[in-house]
This record gives structure tokens, sequence and C-alpha cells, in this order.
């Protein structure tokens, strides 16, 4: 029955983006549980070459916390997808060999996410972004599942292709950019610090890893001028 629940689903975001619809129009919460997962996420590379986490379910932080927690640890499956383009699985976080990804581990461990499929997205030869799905139960992915997962990520980068770069950047009509303040607080710090803004990442990053904080907590402090760096540090 769900197969046929999610043909229908897939069929209904096809007819979207021949309407010239986006990817805002498909639920995260329904696509997650028709691809029997808990969370499910969509990242899509910027035009500053960083992965940008563009699509989640607001409801449930589950997904958004842990790719923010991969963006800040530089760690992860879904950059490893990214970056190598191709599948990645982990059956179990719990059980996951020590030197695979021993920061984001750690820290996935502490919510309920137990496993979890990266399956980059690609244009031509080109990654240019991942669907990243995560089960709070440990077990392996199945076939069927990985395939149902595969044709939503190619209408989900259809849906997201027809989506003006003005809206991607702006959250209008759109996607909104989920990291925005991220980039604002960096653009501060870029300033005040006199470094690139790729340093004042770095900065932020290893001040929310060192006191154990989410980015964008870290940077809507600097914006809202609660937080300061020091120069000479």
């Amino acid at each position: 029955m769900r197969g046929g629940e999610l043909t229908d689903f897939l069929d209904g975001l096809h007819q979207v983006a021949r309407d010239g619809g986006d990817l805002s129009a498909a639920g995260a919460a329904d696509a997650a549980r028709l691809l029997h997962l808990d969370a499910l996420t969509l990242s899509l590379y910027s035009a500053r070459g960083v992965l940008e986490l563009l699509w989640a379910d607001r409801a449930d932080p589950l997904g958004t916390a842990l790719e923010d927690v991969q963006y800040t640890l530089g760690e992860g499956p879904t950059l490893d997808a990214a970056r190598d383009g191709c599948l990645v699985t982990e059956t179990d976080l719990s059980a996951a060999p020590a030197d695979r990804w021993p920061l984001f581990t750690s820290a996935a461990c502490r919510t309920p996410a137990r496993s979890v499929i990266a399956i980059p997205l690609f244009l031509g030869l080109a990654t240019v972004g991942v669907l990243t799905g995560y089960r709070t139960t440990p077990g392996p992915f199945p076939v069927g599942q990985r395939q149902d997962l595969a044709r939503f990520a190619g209408t989900a980068l259809d849906l997201l292709l027809r989506t003006p770069p003005q809206s991607l950047a702006s959250g209008t009509d759109g996607p909104a950019l989920h990291r925005a303040t991220v980039h604002q607080a960096a653009g501060i710090l870029s300033v005040h610090l006199g470094m690139t803004i790729n340093e004042s990442l770095l900065r932020m990053r290893a001040h929310a890893w060192r006191h154990d904080l989410p980015l964008l907590h870290v940077a809507h402090d600097i914006t809202t001028g609660h937080l300061h760096f020091d120069p000479e540090d």
C-alpha cells in the first residue's frame, strides 16, 4: 500500500515541477514516512561551494540538527557523499568504526538517530547536492528502499533546478537558506577580524565545538552583538 502512496506522492511532485513549483511543495515529514525514514534532509551546493541545507521537516529538529552538527564538525555521511559522489550508509551509528566519523558519531549518538543513508545528487557527472535519511533504529537499508530514495532524489533535484537562483538566496517563493545567519555572522567576523570568510567560519566552528553549541546559536550571538571575538586570540 505504501508503495502506491509513494508513487502517487511522486506523481504529484512531477506535476508540481511541470507547473513551475519547487521543493517547498513536498512535505519532508510525508516523504520520510513514505520512504520508511524518521528524518529526511536535502542539501545543495551553493555558488560558494558550500553545502547548504535547503529542505527538512521544520516540525522535527532531528534531521536539521544532524546536518548542522556535520557542518560544524566538518565530517559525516552527508559530507562524505558530497565529496566522494558515492552512496554512504551506516546501519548502526552506535557501532560505527571509531575512525570513520569520530566527532560526528559521538554527537549523533546523543540524538535518537541510529542509522543513516546519504545519496549524492548528480547533474551530469557533477555532484550538486545530497539527500540524507535518518532512522531511529539500527538496521540495513534494503534494495527496494534505496531504489525508492533514488527515485525521490531525482524528483527533488528536478524541483530544485526549477527554482530561480534568487529564490534560493532569499527564501522567497522557494526553499530558504537554513544557514543564512551563519554567513551573515561570518561576514561580520571577516570585517572585525580582518580575515577571509572561510577563516571566519573556521573560528566560529571551533568556538561552537569547544563550547558544545550549535553553530546557528553562535552565529545568532555574533549578529546580535552578544558574542565578540578577540582579534589577538
